[in-house]
């Protein structure tokens, strides 16, 4: 190996082996067919340990964040202009797969036979608010299914250890400890990720492999190309924006890692230990990763705002609908974005945003099981863009908060060897 290749084997070596190792799952899975689900187990036993370690991590990264920040306004700041940032690129993300479903009708052509389906429970918008930030008792917070509930607590009590004062400092100083010791597990847990995922895409290609190949494979034209355009086009935009090319290029060499974790997991939450540590190889400050990250991990999908607008363009299509006019494009935006919102952080978790998109553009009951389809046919690429949308989100969160010389100030620490976080 000449001494370039040596410097790219070391940058990029985990990637690396992790994306061989996915190759071979995937070529193992177009082999053996639905056979191949014989080495689920093996990809189910990483998922699950990413899913333990995930919620005492969310809770510890966050209450430790909130209670070590000296500056109260800095977390009103960071609050404020995470939820611009998931807002705009949401609607984004939205307009863009609106523009192309015009251009290519994804049910174009497409016979489906609609079978009757059972009635859909009616859905109330408020009660899926109260549910998403509130839970009825503490045991239901130690779950994954909970997560946005879980940070508004842990910014709750982040706050209330900061508002103790000197008291406070000892439980902080804790808290940070115990977060890093999560990290450290984590770490730990990544040595069995090629292994892990390798199985898994084995499995997943054996089993939905030949779907794509069917009924839905038009829409699945549309989705993939569109998806894979916008990782790399909306996110260099969003990364030059946040640090220019340097941000450009710290961003795509940090994120390879947490884009094939969430690819083959299919879980922003199950991604979100190797997110934290992208963000961190990025620069962004320590607060702002644990903050923007566990929250982006639940509320922010642009992933998922693509797929609500192709689900929505289907079903009219299906329907022999138009989707066309103001008032029905402003409409599905809404939807996309709030589907987003209310989207778990777990495989197969938009379920209930495909009960709002057929509640409230009044589609028969037969039409969920169709989406529900497409759902988990752009589950993967869908969750790929979600995850690694929080650590690009973080950048310009980061500059938003702290200034457009923020990298500039994290590379000169890093020259000088002052960078500790």
């Amino acid at each position: 190996m000449n001494k370039k290749t040596m410097c790219i084997w070391k940058s990029y070596r985990f990637p690396i082996i992790l994306l061989v190792s996915i190759i071979i799952g995937s070529m193992i899975g177009l082999i053996m067919g639905e056979k191949a689900v014989v080495f689920k187990p093996l990809g189910d036993i990483f998922i699950n340990f990413m899913f333990t370690v995930v919620v005492p991590l969310v809770f510890l990264s966050i209450s430790s964040a909130v209670a070590n920040m000296a500056n109260m306004k800095r977390l009103g700041s960071i609050l404020k202009n995470l939820l611009l940032v998931f807002l705009v690129t949401g609607l984004i993300a939205s307009i863009i797969m609106i523009f192309f479903v015009t251009i290519i009708p994804p049910a174009q052509g497409v016979t489906l036979t609609v079978a009757v389906g059972e009635e859909i429970n009616k859905i109330s918008l408020a009660d899926q608010i109260v549910k998403a930030i509130t839970v009825t008792d503490f045991t239901e917070l130690i779950s994954r299914r909970n997560m946005l509930p879980l940070i508004v607590f842990s910014v709750f009590f982040g706050f209330c250890i900061t508002s103790m004062g000197e008291v406070g400092k000892k439980v902080a100083s804790a808290l940070d400890t115990l977060s890093k010791v999560m990290m450290k597990m984590v770490n730990y847990v990544m040595y069995y990720a090629p292994i892990g995922l390798g199985a898994y895409f084995a499995a997943l290609t054996g089993e939905f492999g030949p779907e794509l190949l069917k009924d839905y494979a038009r829409a699945m034209a549309v989705y993939y190309p569109v998806t894979i355009a916008y990782f790399f086009i909306a996110f260099f935009g969003y990364a030059y924006y946040s640090g220019g090319m340097p941000g450009v290029r710290r961003f795509f060499k940090a994120i390879i890692t947490p884009a094939v974790t969430s690819l083959a997991t299919q879980s922003s939450i199950a991604t979100l230990p190797v997110n934290l540590e992208a963000a961190k190889q990025i620069g962004v400050p320590k607060d702002i990763r644990e903050i923007v990250l566990p929250m982006g991990a639940t509320m922010h999908m642009d992933g998922s705002c693509l797929a609500a607008i192709l689900k929505i363009s289907f079903l009219f299509g299906i329907y022999g609908k138009d989707f066309t006019g103001v008032g029905t494009l402003a409409t599905a935006i809404v939807i996309a974005v709030m589907s987003g919102v209310v989207m778990s952080g777990i495989p197969g978790g938009g379920l209930i945003g495909e009960m709002l998109i057929v509640n409230l553009y009044g589609f028969p009951a037969e039409a969920f099981p169709i989406i529900a389809t497409i759902g988990f046919l752009v589950d993967p690429p869908a969750t790929m863009v979600n995850s690694c949308g929080d650590s690009v989100a973080a950048m310009m969160v980061t500059k938003l908060v702290e200034g457009k010389d923020w990298l500039k100030k994290v590379m000169d620490k890093e020259d000088k060897g002052l960078y500790t976080e």
